[in-house]
């Protein structure tokens, strides 16, 4: 059964209600031949890896993992924000069938009921266990994560990103980095957050080890600010740190479709000027490859404690980010650089080990991935689609094209509708935007890039009379991808 897609307060109740009333089962097997569930997840890194062919970015233990997992080349985020993405992936429903457009909303204001991931796997009797930022970081006096999802209470998992200040005895030693929003001080890894969540994850590993277990572990960085210690800085030669390849907006771009890039561009009175545009890319490269140290700390005690065989480790990023590219900072946009997220999953066993694939997949297809994987009775009220038959042949297809959407104004208040949603499709060959009136639906703007032969998205080709089949053609796929109702305008007719 699928649950029609309906907006309005009906729906919610209805959807509510069917996730309370699903059976929930394991195989039927012994608990010990489950595999484990090790889901690792970072904090707007784009796909900027070694494994994934960027040229200087040191992040070794990912490598490693992707010379263990399938690569997927082609994932991308529901929405380039932290909560909306984060709580599409983790209870399995669109973002437009949450309703969660920003920050403040947790989901369980909308689907109080809703089975979580790694509440499915609580309820097949797995120890699960969240380290870190899973869900998206609620005040400690708020939603305090999602109690129900776990086995023991969250540690880590709440903050300011603003408030990861370098924790050590004594005074600091002095910072050579003198703009806002970057810092590299010379002081251990565990003076920052993700030190201590992977120090964390590693105790618990010793602690659940014996049981089949499910274990998130969410990693801060590489999110601002980029405060990653100095020895991560020093892996970079200044020199060697590359300019934005494209750092003017797209040709006949609408207007609509870029941002402010408030998150940063507020600490600086007319934009990063170029040498601090460097450093700032500077810092965010050290940020990703002190991540891939505490990744690596806990992928090391995996192996050392001989559960590598049986436990299925996937990877992946809430959303991309842009450092100076299209004139843009941070995310909030429907540009390949925030969309498109670096992901990788290890199955014990699997064939295509070492592999990559580049069928288009979306990151709200982790959840039916990983129960059928672990051999567990997934919601019905899920909407993505297992990657299994992937994982198994590189070169099959599930989807059409993958889509991601993002509002305006883009951080929404607590329960507020968006006034415009921007709607992108990723093809095997394009990105199609359309801006639509979010009450109407509206098309206000639209936006075509060829990523054959613009796979910056530097020219915007809607208009090319020429391509009129192919925006035709995405426009049925973008139609048949959003799961808005009708609209209200077009019921009054």
């Amino acid at each position: 059964m699928r649950i029609p897609l309906r907006c309005g307060r009906w729906f919610l109740l209805t959807i509510s209600a069917a996730c309370l009333a699903m059976p929930f089962s394991a195989a039927d097997r012994p608990d010990a031949d489950r595999p484990n569930v090790l889901l690792i997840a970072v904090d707007d890194m784009r796909v900027e890896l070694g494994c994934y062919g960027a040229p200087i970015v040191r992040s070794p233990n990912l490598d490693k993992l992707a010379a263990r997992s399938l690569l997927f080349e082609r994932a991308y985020c529901q929405q380039a924000l932290c909560n909306p993405s984060r709580a599409s992936l983790l209870t399995g429903l669109k973002i437009d069938t949450l309703q969660i457009y920003g920050l403040p909303t947790h989901f369980r204001e909308r689907f109080p009921d809703v089975v979580t991931l790694p509440q499915l796997f609580k309820q097949a009797r797995y120890e699960t266990h969240g380290i870190g930022k899973i869900f998206h970081n609620f005040r400690q006096d708020d939603w305090k994560g999602d109690a129900r999802s776990w086995s023991s209470p969250q540690i880590l998992h709440y903050g300011n990103h603003n408030k990861d200040f370098a924790d050590v005895a004594g005074d600091l030693p002095a910072d050579p980095i003198s703009i806002p929003r970057a810092e590299a001080f010379d002081v251990p890894d565990d003076a920052y957050w993700d030190g201590k969540i992977a120090d964390a994850a590693v105790r618990k590993l010793g602690e659940i080890k014996d049981e089949p277990f499910f274990l998130a572990v969410g990693f801060w960085k590489p999110h601002l600010p980029f405060n990653a210690p100095a020895k991560y800085w020093d892996l970079y030669d200044p020199a060697d740190v590359s300019m934005p390849a494209n750092p003017l907006p797209p040709d006949d771009v609408p207007p609509i479709a870029l941002h402010e890039g408030n998150e940063l561009m507020r600490d600086f009175e007319t934009g990063p000027l170029p040498e601090e545009v460097r450093t700032l890319r500077h810092g965010y490269l050290a940020a990703i490859s002190y991540v891939d140290a505490q990744i690596g700390k806990v992928l090391d005690e995996v192996d050392r404690l001989g559960l590598r065989d049986d436990t299925i480790v996937a990877f992946w990023s809430d959303h991309g980010f842009h450092l100076g590219e299209h004139s843009l900072w941070c995310k909030n946009s429907n540009f390949e650089w925030d969309a498109r997220v670096p992901m990788m999953i290890s199955v014990p066993g699997q064939a295509t080990a070492g592999k990559r694939t580049r069928a288009l997949c979306e990151l709200l297809d982790l959840y039916p991935t990983l129960a059928d994987y672990c051999g567990l009775t997934a919601p019905d009220h899920l909407e993505g689609i297992s990657l299994r038959p992937v994982i198994e042949d590189p070169a099959a297809t599930i989807r059409a094209c993958a889509l991601t959407q993002n509002p305006r104004p883009a951080y929404g208040g607590r329960g507020e509708d968006p006034k415009i949603m921007g709607y992108s499709i990723r093809t095997e060959t394009h990105r199609y935007t359309q801006w639509r009136d979010f009450r109407t639906g509206d098309v206000l703007a639209a936006e075509l890039y060829d990523h054959r032969r613009d796979p910056l998205e530097t020219v915007n080709e809607v208009g090319n009379e020429a391509l009129t089949k192919i925006v035709e053609r995405h426009q049925a796929l973008l139609n048949q991808a959003v799961s808005r109702p009708v609209t209200e305008k077009r019921k009054r007719k």
